[in-house]
């Protein structure tokens, strides 16, 4: 890492005085370097940099080499299609220590021939590519795996009875973690489906509730991507948790997918999606992927730009919220510590620095106070709630024991709300149910209704009445004279075939329908089955029956994910400082050294 900071150093150097090391003096016509100017060059940055002048000099030449390699790979590129690409050999393959190895191929190959091909080269019998700090599939592409032109791939060497286990053991790791994917965004996508309108006694929904627990108004299809965005960072923190992080990294990869989908209005008011990107630069330090830099540090300033949306400039908007910022800062401790980190490695010691005296300021403040801590166990409070609470009241204990028993009280009301909004809703449920409509179509009128059973009755009565009416109508078509009356009212065509379809061509119960409904007829309404006429009465059908259904292999999946769900509001903020200790005490090491 020192090299690398040495470098950067000096390239920072090179481009502020526009010095040019492939160009004459600097390098010759037959790219040879021009030693005298190169010497002088070190002489005059070794005290710039504290360094001697002969490491200076040899990482200039290394600077120089590597720009007049890439400057010839470039027109090679240009040219042919031919990329150039470093390797990074096993230390006992290598003729020179000092010497870097390159390798010239398409990207459009199979990696399985670049292996051949490296292998035969070097005398490796078995190896694998890494790049990124990911391991390359050798059935795959080198540019559909994000090898580019330039890219620095690491070449492990592997045993022979290694190979035969990691031939085993990659294929079991791949299956395992494409079936961990598959059955996470299945899980979530039933829960998700679900959104509250299944049958209360049947199985478990999922909701979106602000910081307080109140339930927030989204639009369906954005709060089914925002579930399985959340549930897939559920999952990586789980996986990060138990130090899995190329498996976590893979879930949180596929959590930034679903964040994707939703709204910019909604992202930057939830902290979620900040909270995510410093995860996913977390795994990328935790692998040692360093080469993913530009990709961290663009991760890192939405991170910041969306904290600074969601807490206001000065937390204020957090403060409001919540009546304090403590709890939050773990994040920003994180934050800086990244920021720091990826300030090092490309150069900048005075930016590292400054986010690292950051870092140091708030580690001392919200580093658990052990005695502190052991009082408030004492008094019956949990490991975690100690922390949170003596962070939240910056360290003030008996302020801490309020704050805790205040929160545990507001949590104890927030769970009887939820069970008197559940067992409200069941015997809404109930009388809909003993008036003839099958529990389910219950469930999902009132969802449609927000509960209101009234509201819901009627839209049951609508459409059991439509049901009737369209099988007494032979052909159930609906007559474009009629959908012309709902269009001169105002409304949408496919609103308006769809309310005719279900009132069975009844243009005043369609008008009706579409005014209790605000001009849209959603999918709630277009599953509601006819009141059932016998006990075993029929499932209504649904647009994705397999992700609304309720059998077993379903219900077993969701109680699977839903374990990998924190069962505290707050534990994303609940970090130990353990590993941040240890990083920061790397930082002070490395910078003490430049």
């Amino acid at each position: 890492m020192a090299e690398q900071n040495t470098e950067a150093k000096l390239k920072k150097l090179l481009k502020q005085e526009r010095i040019q090391l492939w160009n004459t003096p600097y390098t010759s016509a037959d790219n040879q370097p021009g030693g005298q100017h190169l010497q002088e060059l070190a002489e005059r940055y070794a005290p710039l940099l504290r360094l001697p002048a002969p490491e200076v000099g040899g990482a200039l030449e290394s600077v120089r080499a590597q720009a007049v390699k890439r400057g010839k790979g470039n027109q090679t590129f240009r040219e042919t299609n031919v990329a150039t690409l470093e390797l990074l050999l096993p230390r006992d393959s290598k003729k020179d220590a000092k010497t870097k190895t390159y390798l010239e191929t398409r990207l459009d190959v199979l990696v399985q021939q670049v292996v051949d091909s490296i292998g035969e080269e070097h005398g490796l019998k078995h190896i694998k590519l890494i790049l990124n700090g990911k391991t390359l599939s050798v059935d795959q592409r080198l540019d559909e795996q994000g090898v580019k032109n330039h890219s620095k791939m690491m070449v492990l060497k592997v045993s022979d009875a290694q190979w035969k286990q990691q031939l085993s053991e990659e294929e079991e790791k791949k299956k395992k973690q494409k079936e961990s994917l598959q059955r996470t965004q299945k899980g979530f996508q039933i829960l998700s489906e679900r959104d509250g309108s299944e049958d209360p006694d049947s199985a478990p929904f999922l909701e979106i509730a602000d910081q307080k627990g109140n339930p927030l108004k989204i639009p369906h299809e954005e709060k089914k991507a925002l579930i399985l965005a959340m549930g897939f960072h559920e999952k990586g923190c789980s996986l990060m948790k138990r130090k899995q992080y190329d498996n976590a990294l893979c879930h949180l990869l596929q959590a930034d997918q679903q964040f994707s989908r939703c709204g910019s209005a909604l992202l930057g008011s939830v902290d979620n999606f900040a909270v995510l990107q410093l995860d996913i630069v977390w795994c990328y330090r935790s692998l040692e992927a360093l080469s993913c830099l530009e990709d961290g540090r663009i991760r890192l300033q939405r991170a910041e730009d969306c904290f600074l949306k969601c807490y206001g400039e000065q937390q204020q908007r957090l403060l409001m919220i919540k009546g304090n910022t403590g709890r939050e800062e773990v994040l920003f401790l994180r934050l800086y510590l990244l920021q720091s980190l990826l300030s090092y490695v490309e150069g900048d010691d005075c930016q590292a620095r400054q986010q690292l005296s950051k870092v140091e300021a708030l580690h001392v403040r919200l580093r658990p106070d052990s005695e502190k801590m052991a009082q408030l166990l004492a008094l019956g409070f949990t490991e975690r709630e100690a922390r949170l609470g003596l962070r939240a009241c910056q360290g003030d204990l008996q302020e801490a024991a309020v704050h805790i028993s205040n929160q545990r009280q507001e949590r104890e009301e927030l769970k009887q709300r939820e069970r008197q909004r559940r067992r409200t809703r069941t015997e809404a449920v109930s009388i809909l149910s003993e008036l003839g409509f099958s529990r389910r179509d219950a469930a999902r009128a009132l969802h449609c209704a927000d509960g209101d059973v009234d509201r819901a009755y009627a839209i049951l009565l609508d459409s059991s009445q439509a049901a009737q009416l369209t099988n007494n109508n032979t052909e159930g078509a609906v007559l474009p004279e009629q959908v012309d009356q709902l269009l001169y009212l105002g409304f949408e065509r496919d609103a308006s075939e769809a309310a005719l379809r279900l009132t069975g061509g009844d243009v005043q119960s369609a008008t009706q329908l579409l005014l209790d409904n605000q001009g849209v007829v959603s999918t709630d309404l277009l599953s509601v089955s006819p009141p059932s006429t016998s006990s075993s009465s029929c499932s209504p059908s649904f647009e994705e029956p397999s992700t609304s259904s309720s059998s077993p292999e379903d219900n077993e999946l969701v109680n699977e994910v839903l374990e990998d769900i924190a069962r505290h509001e707050e534990d994303y903020l609940d970090l130990t400082l353990e590993e941040e200790t240890e990083l920061i005490n790397a930082m002070k090491t490395y910078l003490d050294t430049v």
